[in-house]
């Protein structure tokens, strides 16, 4: 996500590239009210901003070459907003917005765009989230729960290779769909998503992390 080693890597790369995935990512936890605004602009740093920095400087050559796939991989969350996870929501659903208009600009060019949307994923990142919260704060017992639920949910998830199978469905399919959906139940979530109403499937995802809806 730090744009000087996006320019060098992109520095490095001659000529077009077929297929680009952009997958870097912080996973980043805390109630609104007590996220770090340094905090938040780095997350944004790492999980969008980035993504596009290094997809505007490819997507030259692999204009000119038309051809290419572009990959960008998403979050359940972005589709699905979870209380506490507000920050990484948001960057993920910032980086639907931005898939969904680039594939549109750039199909015209022979280049597919796909947003991969996956649920809980076991990559052990339980053990690296970054978590801003006041331990005798206002939030503190339900932040608690959120974690101990979400830590539980990544460790029975997906593997990462039942990920990079999604990854090439998006560039193998001949004609790439605009999302793909693995693990953790998203396809079932994301086929609910067009007969319930948004309340209830809001509180499907939190009853799901051990935060119950209040009257």
């Amino acid at each position: 996500g730090n744009p000087a080693s996006i320019e060098a890597f992109a520095d490095s790369i001659e000529g077009p590239v077929a297929v680009l995935v952009n997958n870097a990512g912080e996973s980043q936890s805390g109630p609104v009210e007590e996220l770090p605004l340094d905090a938040l602009q780095r997350l944004v740093q790492v999980n969008f901003t980035g993504h596009v920095d290094l997809t505007q400087r490819l997507l030259p050559a692999m204009r000119a070459a038309g051809r290419g796939r572009i990959i960008m991989v998403g979050s359940m969350l972005g589709s699905f907003p979870l209380a506490y996870r507000g920050s990484y929501a948001a960057s993920k659903a910032a980086i639907k917005a931005i898939a969904i208009a680039l594939r549109r600009e750039v199909r015209r060019f022979g280049i597919g765009v796909s947003v991969v949307e996956p649920g809980a994923i076991n990559t052990g990142i339980s053990l690296r989230r970054t978590k801003y919260v006041k331990n005798d704060g206002p939030y503190a017992a339900e932040f608690d729960t959120m974690i101990t639920n979400l830590d539980a949910n990544e460790a029975k998830g997906i593997s990462t290779q039942g990920l990079v199978a999604e990854l090439f469905k998006a560039i193998d399919d001949k004609r790439p769909a605009a999302f793909y959906a693995a693990g953790s139940s998203a396809p079932v979530a994301f086929s609910a998503q067009r007969a319930l109403p948004l309340e209830i499937m809001q509180n499907l995802v939190h009853r799901k992390h051990g935060l119950q809806p209040r009257d």
